[in-house]
C-alpha cells in the first residue's frame, strides 16, 4: 500500500494517499453504496438497503448497523441513513450521516480525487465535523480515528488495484 499522509485539525480530519488507477475507477466504488460496505475502516457497516450508486446531491443510502459486536443492539436494528451533500463525478463525493428518522448529526465525510500525471489518483478521506454540536463534541462525539480512515483508504486501494 502507499503511504497515507495524515492532517488533522480541531475539526477536520484528512487522510490522503495515491492509488495506481484513474479517478473514473475510484469513483465507480465510493459513489455506490455496496462499495462503502467494503471499504468501511470500522468493521460495523454490514449492508446497503435498497440503494443504487448515488447520481447526484440529495440522493441517500441507508446502512444497517453491527451493533452486535458492542454488545448493545442486534444486528440490523440500527441503521444510518446518508445523504449526498456534494457531488462532481470522478472528483468529489460527500455526505452527511444520521439516523434513519432524524436529522443529520452534523458531520460529514468525504473523498476528494484529483488525477495525477502518471495516471494514478490522489484520494483524500476526509471526515469535517464543524457542523457537529459544540456540546456533543465536547461529550466526545464519536469521530471515526485516522487508523479506522487509514483502513478505509487500505480496503479501497485494494478493491480498485484488484479490479
Amino acid at each position: 500500500m502507499s503511504d497515507t499522509k495524515v492532517r488533522q485539525t480541531e475539526s477536520r480530519l484528512e487522510l490522503t494517499r495515491s492509488i495506481n488507477v484513474p479517478p473514473a475507477a475510484v469513483f465507480a466504488v465510493i459513489s455506490d453504496p455496496e462499495g462503502h460496505v467494503k471499504i468501511d475502516g470500522s468493521g460495523m457497516l454490514v449492508a446497503a438497503q435498497d440503494s443504487s450508486p448515488m447520481t447526484g446531491v440529495g440522493d441517500s443510502f441507508v446502512m444497517n448497523m453491527d451493533r452486535e459486536a458492542l454488545g448493545d443492539i442486534p444486528l440490523g436494528k440500527y441503521q444510518v441513513r446518508n445523504t449526498v451533500t456534494a457531488f462532481v463525478p470522478d472528483r468529489l463525493f460527500e455526505w452527511n450521516v444520521g439516523g434513519v428518522d432524524q436529522p443529520p448529526f452534523g458531520h460529514v465525510y468525504g473523498y476528494r480525487l484529483e488525477p495525477a500525471a502518471d495516471g494514478a489518483t490522489v484520494v483524500t478521506l476526509y471526515v469535517d465535523w464543524t457542523g457537529v454540536r459544540a456540546s456533543r463534541v465536547r461529550d466526545r462525539f464519536p469521530i471515526v480515528p485516522a487508523h479506522m480512515l487509514e483502513k478505509s483508504l487500505d480496503n479501497l486501494d485494494r478493491i480498485v488495484t484488484a479490479g
